[in-house]
């Protein structure tokens, strides 16, 4: 099973385009998450769904819209609200968990694997065949 991320933006729009991704694949919709990661004392979020393999294929997309999300637990983000809300209309809850900020990696190619290692070791995703 190949596993690659799409990045998507960080905005109002991108958060909106990753829910419109859940609800148009809906019936290959696997996983949904909310990672947290800390930079400078702050914290930011970043929204990801994994979606099926169509057909035979042996390819799992999983859209992200990376860190961009200020988390704060006193004021909860109206994207993450949004996002949220969208994963309950669709039956899912999301996967909460708490990552390295992508910062500390010298190429988003190792920060991505670091990801899919998460991703793989709490079975959120198959491994590999």
């Amino acid at each position: 099973m190949i596993q690659r991320f799409i990045e998507l933006g960080e905005g109002y729009g991108d958060i909106f385009e990753l829910c419109e991704l859940a609800r148009t694949n809906a019936s290959r919709l696997d996983q949904t998450y909310i990672m947290y990661a800390k930079k400078n004392d702050k914290v930011v979020a970043s929204l990801a769904i994994s979606l099926k393999p169509v057909g035979d294929s042996k390819f799992m997309p999983i859209y992200l819209c990376r860190e961009g999300i200020p988390y704060e637990d006193e004021k909860p983000s109206k994207r993450l609200d949004i996002f949220e809300q969208a994963m309950t209309e669709l039956g899912h809850v999301p996967n909460r968990f708490e990552i390295k900020h992508s910062s500390i990696f010298s190429e988003n190619n190792l920060y991505y694997q670091y990801l899919i290692g998460i991703l793989r070791l709490n079975h959120y995703i198959p491994p590999m065949n």
